[in-house]
């Protein structure tokens, strides 16, 4: 039975991979073509057409063939994007039936030109007349329906497979960030300061406990969600870099804000690795650090900007936040795909992020 369900799964990416695969385009293009021909080609042994000659026959059936094509291709490439996949159905008919009648008007001059007017003792009547009309508009309407069913399949399809790897990379970026950020060793000098500063300074330690709480909490409860508010995350990273600067000495950091960022709401988890890394990355025992962070929220764009000293010796780069800068951009493909620009800067004294973002 396992083997069987494993088969069908292999089975079932196959599919998906041919019909989404731009290794596949080709072989789709071929097969579709190979249809089309199958669709047209019976003009050459249409019985009332033995008497025509090969080569109007010929142009008969390039007539028909251009003209399924045509409508079966801007279906797929124009109408469905443009109009069925944006939810303007009303446009959508109107384009599609307006490429129908310029198809069918088309289709009537060149087989008038190539077949009826050779034909002259063959007058099939209006009844007969009626009877090819409707067959042929028949014929191209379920032409556009196909070719319609099959692009919103397709794009079902890819909207599915994205979800799929979006959760997976949420999920991953989720536990490795849990992982990572929040361990023992962590908990422990955090634990370890605040246990120090209650008896010299017991409201301190008081305002370090509750800012590892509320830690905690947004990284256990908040992180599970689909989404958060900007201002949320920006308070997360606001207590985890105050965390940082009682754990470490001359350590200083700047997190400043433009903009509405309380009606913003964004998925989870998406700052804090450059932030982590900027913190790791500016740890200078010698000489005084800094983390410089700023969020902009203007019109439907979000600027995200984070910035680090950079030590004498500086320490090996090439990791954000233990995930990796890949990782990280693979993710922003999948929620803002075409809707972000990453930006990296480095220096002899200074590395920063720029991340742009359109909501």
């Amino acid at each position: 039975m396992n083997l069987n369900t494993e088969h069908r799964r292999m089975e079932d990416k196959s599919v998906t991979a041919f019909l989404l695969s731009p290794h596949y385009r080709t072989c789709r293009h071929l097969l579709l073509q190979i249809i089309v021909l199958l669709m047209t080609i019976n003009v050459f042994w249409y019985e009332p057409l033995q008497s025509v000659s090969f080569w109007r026959r010929f142009g008969g059936f390039l007539a028909y063939f251009v003209s399924i094509n045509t409508v079966i291709y801007m279906n797929l490439y124009i109408l469905v994007p443009c109009f069925l996949l944006k939810n303007r159905l009303g446009h959508y008919v109107l384009a599609a039936v307006l490429t129908n009648l310029v198809v069918i008007v088309f289709l009537s001059i060149t087989q008038g030109l190539l077949f009826e007017v050779i034909l002259p003792g063959k007058d099939p009547g209006r009844f007969a007349t009626f009877i090819n009309t409707f067959s042929g508009i028949l014929t191209i309407g379920f032409v556009t329906a196909g070719s319609a069913a099959i692009s919103l399949f397709t794009h079902w399809l890819r909207y599915n497979l994205r979800i799929d790897e979006l959760e997976s990379t949420t999920l991953q970026s989720e536990l490795t960030f849990l992982k990572n950020q929040i361990n023992p060793h962590f908990l422990f000098n955090m634990l370890n300061n605040a246990n120090v500063l209650i008896k010299r300074n017991p409201e301190e330690a008081s305002k370090v406990l509750f800012k590892l709480e509320d830690l905690l909490r947004y990284q256990i409860n908040d992180s599970s969600r689909e989404r958060v508010s900007l201002a949320s995350d920006i308070r997360f990273l606001n207590d985890y870099l105050n965390l940082e600067k009682i754990r470490r000495d001359n350590f200083q950091f700047t997190l400043r804000q433009e903009g509405e960022v309380d009606s913003i709401w964004i998925q989870p988890l998406l700052f804090i690795p450059f932030v982590e890394n900027a913190v790791k990355h500016s740890f200078d025992s010698e000489h005084s650090s800094y983390v410089h962070v700023f969020f902009k929220v203007e019109a439907h764009r979000l600027e995200f900007r984070c910035e680090n000293s950079k030590p004498a010796v500086a320490v090996q780069q090439g990791k954000v936040g233990g995930i990796g800068l890949a990782n990280i951009q693979r993710r922003l493909g999948l929620l803002y795909p075409e809707h972000y620009k990453l930006e990296q800067k480095e220096d002899e004294n200074l590395y920063s992020v720029i991340l742009s973002i359109t909501l």
